[in-house]
């Protein structure tokens, strides 16, 4: 009887979540061998460019880089404490005896025993907790180059771009993956009213994704383009 309740539990969560996987494996994948045709690895590119552009000329951005970064890391802080809040919720839930903990068995399907109902709680604690860890390194790497993107370039300069560069990227990986974890945690979420939610709302979340993160381009766009630069230089 305990093996019919969890059946839907032990089947359809994990495909939901090798469903998450495969995306971001095949993501992971394109980032690597085609990097400008994913969001991803255009912005990574851009920011390589950015900050080579604001060290070659730092008496004069100095102020635009600060400024860029400091957004940054507000976006980071934000989320981070989002993360840390909703753990702290999780725990308090977990350790209550509060009827929030026992579900409507009429309402929802799948299994409602004390283990599974923890299990879920706890799975949903320790996405938010790595969550805020990613984003908690972000700000350290950010913060980083915050102060060295303003170093003088001499001949003897340890500094270089490339190597800004590198913390930088390293900082938005970071917060990439806290912002996947985040996004993972959400059909976890409602995990707690029933499994069958959780992978209608994994297999939703993939084209979702995919349209976020994949470069669209159109060859026919670009034609149109050429043809009307040519008209207005006519």
């Amino acid at each position: 009887m305990e093996w019919k309740k969890c059946y839907l539990d032990v089947v359809l969560v994990p495909l939901g979540f090798l469903t998450c996987v495969g995306y971001h494996v095949w993501l992971w994948h394109k980032v690597r061998t085609q990097p400008l045709k994913t969001i991803i690895g255009t912005n990574a590119s851009g920011r390589r460019l950015w900050v080579s552009a604001m060290m070659k000329d730092n008496d004069k951005k100095n102020i635009l880089a600060v400024q860029t970064l400091r957004n940054t890391i507000m976006g980071s802080t934000l989320m981070a404490t989002t993360s840390i809040l909703l753990c702290c919720g999780l725990a308090a839930v977990i350790s209550s005896t509060y009827s929030v903990k026992k579900p409507l068995n009429d309402a929802i399907y799948g299994a409602h025993g004390e283990f599974m109902l923890a299990l879920k709680y706890v799975t949903l604690l320790l996405i938010f907790l790595f969550s805020f860890i990613c984003y908690s390194l972000s700000i350290r790497f950010v913060n980083q180059v915050n102060f060295l993107v303003n170093c003088p370039q001499e001949n003897t300069c340890l500094v270089t771009p490339e190597y800004v560069s590198e913390l930088l990227e390293k900082g938005f990986v970071l917060n990439t993956v806290g912002n996947r974890l985040f996004y993972a945690a959400l059909p976890l979420l409602l995990w707690i009213f029933g499994p069958v939610l959780v992978f209608l709302c994994s297999v939703t979340m993939v084209p979702v994704l995919y349209n976020l993160d994949v470069v669209f381009t159109s060859a026919h766009g670009k034609v149109d383009e050429i043809k009307n630069n040519d008209f207005g230089s006519v």
